[in-house]
């Protein structure tokens, strides 16, 4: 075991918060190191999460409005087959080029890369180990940046053939006839989405009483409905309680408001959530313990109850997103340069990327009445819109929630085609404080899908436009 030279900054894990860290603090003049124990930079979010996922649904996307809606424009599509094959290797080379760009991001900015795994050692030290050699950095800084990984349910252990994780359902090597996925939120509704494109029978399983949960109750209706429409089927209220492998299939015991039910498919995917990651990070040599939902804790610095360790993303309190991790990571080492790093957690978007695709930014109506806040609500369907409805997205809703005395915008919520790309200018507008005034006065080009949340902010004074 040799030490090496010192770092300003270590950072543990290279995923959006860990390389994103490293950039900026190169940029602020910052020595730095980067450990990965994975071969590839980017972390789940590039090679197994959001980016595959998105390739896919928009694969799978393609396919099914050719199939399905083709012949409607005039476009004669028939004997449509899907080669998963080339499928999957169009997903791998929107991997593989994001990957070497964050390597050569990553190098250019003259980041020193560990590939191995990451350890701390007590007294400011970390541990690089790499096979059966490793070595010893003492950085002034150590940033743990480890990420999440999915949670598996003991009656529903993984075996990556029959039960598998979303890291599995990404990369199926032929279409299954069906498929449960347990688990109504972003990564079962997205990935039951690609695989019933594609031809398999999906059954979304998901124990509260409605999908996307995160959502009011009108957005998850609305959703459900549509999906319902585009062949997913679901079962709300429903507790997997156990499981049994067939050779073909597996059947799952579950409990419904109506009693014991058996549900069977050749295929389960369980997408339930996930769980910081941080096995192996000899957190006891520094004092840190865990939160009761095993994440690190830290104070508005980032930093933990450790001299000179911070943590970011998915491994300390808030909401499990890359773009969350992401701005973490900037505030974070802006703060450890001396600068004045900030997150405003209260304009963190939330996005669901099926078709209509959801997304939210503040507090929803829900959440609003439960802080006794008084509200007043616009909301504007994207059927009375001219582009949607040109683009056969007529599908879904604006809605804003404003507070009644300051008419200052409380949250959004879309249901709807490009809602990830719209709910920006929500993030933009409540991030300086504004009102329903300002977004319903700025104007919008026509025909345009953003016109909705101009016509739902005008609605919250009942001002709508296009509306009757």
């Amino acid at each position: 075991m040799s030490e090496s030279n010192t770092f300003d900054l270590l950072i543990i894990g290279a995923g959006p918060g860990g390389y994103v860290a490293a950039i900026r603090a190169a940029q602020l003049g910052l020595k730095t190191a980067l450990v990965e124990k994975d071969q590839n930079l980017g972390g789940t979010c590039l090679n197994v999460g959001c980016i595959p996922s998105k390739a896919l649904l928009h694969s799978s996307e393609v396919f099914y409005n050719l199939q399905k809606h083709g012949a409607e424009h005039g476009i004669q599509a028939k004997g449509l087959s899907v080669d998963l094959s080339t499928l999957m290797k169009k997903k791998a080379g929107v991997v593989n080029q994001l990957r070497q760009g964050v390597l050569h991001l990553v190098k250019k900015h003259g980041v020193q890369v560990f590939n191995g795994h990451g350890r701390l050692a007590g007294d400011g030290k970390v541990e690089i180990a790499s096979g059966k050699s490793s070595i010893t950095v003492a950085p002034k800084h150590i940033l743990l940046a480890t990420g999440s990984n999915v949670i598996e349910l003991p009656f529903l252990p993984f075996d990556g053939k029959q039960i598998i994780s979303s890291d599995d359902a990404i990369a199926l090597d032929k279409v299954p006839k069906s498929l449960i996925v347990v688990g109504g939120g972003a990564i079962g509704l997205e990935l039951g989405s690609v695989w019933s494109r594609l031809g398999t029978k999906v059954t979304v399983v998901e124990s509260l009483p409605k999908i996307a949960s995160t959502f009011d109750d009108d957005v998850s209706r609305q959703a459900q409905l549509i999906f319902k429409k585009q062949g997913l089927d679901f079962s709300l209220s429903t507790k997997i309680t156990g499981s049994k492998k067939l050779k073909t299939k597996v059947v799952l015991a579950a409990e419904t408001k109506k009693g014991s039910v058996n549900l069977e498919a050749e295929k389960v995917l369980v997408a339930v959530g996930r769980t910081p990651f941080t096995d192996g990070l000899g957190l006891e040599t520094v004092g840190i313990e865990l939160d009761e939902r095993s994440r690190i804790p830290v104070n508005e610095q980032f930093q933990t109850v450790a001299k000179g360790v911070y943590a970011i993303g998915d491994v300390i309190p808030g909401p499990m997103l890359a773009h969350k991790a992401e701005e973490e990571a900037v505030a974070c080492v802006e703060t450890i340069a001396g600068q004045s790093g900030h997150v405003n957690y209260a304009v963190i978007p939330n996005v669901i990327y099926t078709d209509p695709e959801l997304a939210s930014v503040g507090i929803g109506e829900i959440t609003a009445k439960e802080q006794g806040k008084e509200i007043k609500i616009g909301k504007f369907n994207f059927a009375a819109n001219g582009r949607a409805l040109a683009a056969d997205a007529i599908t879904g809703f604006s809605k804003v929630i404003a507070c009644i005395k300051t008419d200052r915008i409380l949250g959004v919520q879309i249901v709807g085609r490009n809602a990830s790309e719209l709910i920006g200018e929500a993030v933009a507008h409540m991030e300086y404080g504004g009102s329903a005034e300002d977004l319903a006065r700025t104007v919008h080009a026509h025909p345009t899908l953003s016109e909705t949340l101009k016509e739902a902010a005008l609605a919250v004074d009942g001002n709508a436009i296009h509306s009757a």
